[in-house]
């Protein structure tokens, strides 16, 4: 009897180490729903994929338009990617004691949920092209688009760097944020009944157990986003955080291409120039990219007439004259038509 249940132990032994392995399979598509391609290397075509598919290191798995699949990794852990999402595994060795793994992520919005036993090593990184979020046992969200780079935490700790930069801690409820790999925001607080608090709501649906019946919420997470760091990057810059505010400013014009968010991170960002830190010519910058590239918005007013009085501080009188003129023609009626013709008279003695 004893030799029976050694044989049993040692085969389970067995079993649990090789399930456990390098060779094993990664894991397999556990649920999807929608568009949601598959291909085994990069080089490969992408493939219509199916429900319950082996992954193997080196595959890559894309949801489209309304898309959604959960990836069921060997250990349990789990990969919640939402629409127009798309992500490779790169690396995946899972041992009794250590899991080692990295999941690129090309573009989208996912959830990760990684199991961690007592006195298990746990070493899974998410990296996208700008951003790492380093994993010993958690879950969070994560939303890479463009540049911008956007954690939620849900539990646990997760550290999150600029790919070689120093890294900052993601925890329970709270939000962190980085783009162009530089090094991320220090996290802030995700406080109920805020604009940030409905947004990580809305990632939580997107990446739940069951896909949401549309994918509206999803599109305009970014946005969202990008309007709460104008709003962030004002308090910042009112409290003396001169060069964070900059940061966050840049990070909302990275997630966003609506004309008119964009134009307001620009001004606020001339705005920190141009009061606190006394760069005129970096202010100057931002009010032009408004008037050349967004001509119908409604910021182009103000860009405009900051524009020749920043040219008119600066010196240069007959490109100052050239904007203000510019001004009165387009707005004759404007909110600041009287600052305008001032200058405008001082110009012409």
């Amino acid at each position: 009897m004893k030799r029976i249940v050694f044989i049993v132990a040692t085969f389970l032994s067995f079993f649990i180490f090789y399930s456990y392995s390098e060779g094993a399979s990664v894991g397999r598509i556990s649920e999807m729903s929608g568009s949601v391609l598959y291909k085994e290397k990069s080089s490969a075509p992408y493939q219509k994929a199916e429900k319950g598919m082996a992954l193997e290191k080196g595959c890559w798995v894309k949801t489209g338009a309304d898309g959604w699949t959960v990836l069921l990794l060997s250990d349990s852990s789990r990969l919640t990617l939402a629409n127009n999402t798309e992500l490779e595994i790169t690396e995946f060795i899972v041992s009794k004691e250590k899991k080692d793994g990295i999941f690129n992520v090309a573009q989208g919005k996912l959830r990760a949920s990684v199991t961690r036993l007592a006195g298990e090593k746990v070493n899974y990184k998410i990296k996208s092209p700008t951003a790492v979020a380093g994993i010993k046992g958690t879950e969070f969200m994560m939303m890479t688009h463009g540049f911008a780079n956007v954690f939620f935490g849900n539990e646990g700790q997760v550290e999150i760097s600029g790919d070689t930069t120093p890294s900052k801690p993601l925890s329970v409820d709270t939000m962190v944020q980085n783009t162009r790999s530089y090094t991320p925001t220090d996290p802030v607080k995700v406080e109920p009944d805020t604009p940030i608090y409905t947004a990580k709501k809305d990632f939580e649906a997107i990446t739940a157990a069951e896909p949401p019946k549309d994918w509206e919420i999803s599109g305009n997470l970014p946005n969202i986003i990008a309007r709460w760091n104008i709003n962030y990057g004002h308090y910042l810059a009112d409290a003396g955080k001169y060069e964070d505010a900059l940061y966050v400013f840049q990070i909302a014009l990275d997630l966003t291409n609506l004309p008119e968010i964009r134009s307001d991170a620009r001004l606020e960002r001339g705005a920190v120039y141009s009061r606190f830190l006394r760069n005129p010519e970096a202010a100057l910058a931002e009010y032009l990219l408004v008037i050349e590239t967004y001509p119908i918005v409604p910021q182009r007013e103000t860009a405009l007439y900051l524009a020749g009085m920043t040219l008119y501080e600066l010196g240069l009188k007959e490109q100052a004259k050239e904007k203000l003129l510019q001004y009165k023609k387009e707005y004759p009626d404007g909110k600041h038509i009287s600052s305008v013709e001032t200058i405008l008279n001082i110009l012409d003695k």
